[in-house]
């Protein structure tokens, strides 16, 4: 037999705290300073012993790989193959005859990868090629220039751009 049940809320009514007890215990998380370690600025001396417990509360800690900081812009040449009469007519890359000459560093990009079916010769410069992309721009007619540790350009921000004269 199904039992009917009146709703807790309507059961409750006139009870003032409906079964939490103190009104106190059921507030908001701005009665007790925010969730968490919320508060613990400049200011939060109730919380300070549980930030002495924290050893790793202030400053830096752990350590940085020396030369982690390289990061690899990848393209593959499938973008070049779609889009090199696009790019050439912005003027981002140039043409002699039937190949396309590609600086990759000028589009921001520092690796070549090797996943297209090339029908373009390509004379790419780049830092670096992927076996695989090297295999393919030769087998297609194009040409690699791998640009040497001492020629690579460092840059810190991609807005910081160093001109080459």
């Amino acid at each position: 037999m199904v039992v009917i049940k009146r709703k807790k809320n309507s059961r409750q009514r006139g009870s003032h705290t409906h079964g939490w007890g103190s009104m106190k215990k059921h507030r908001g998380a701005g009665n007790r300073g925010g969730r968490g370690m919320a508060g613990t600025g400049k200011k939060g001396d109730v919380k300070k012993p549980s930030i002495w417990k924290n050893k790793k509360y202030f400053g830096k800690y752990g350590f940085k790989k020396k030369g982690g900081d390289r990061k690899i812009n990848a393209i593959n040449l499938n973008y070049f193959e779609q889009k090199a009469d696009k790019l050439l007519a912005d003027k981002l890359i140039t043409k002699e005859g039937e190949r396309y000459i590609i600086d990759a560093s000028k589009l921001k990009f520092n690796k070549i990868l090797g996943c297209a079916k090339l029908t373009k010769k390509l004379k790419i410069t780049a830092e670096s090629f992927s076996k695989d992309a090297a295999e393919k721009i030769k087998a297609a007619g194009g040409e690699i220039i791998e640009l040497k540790k001492s020629e690579k350009i460092v840059k810190t921000k991609p807005e910081e751009k160093i001109k080459e004269e």
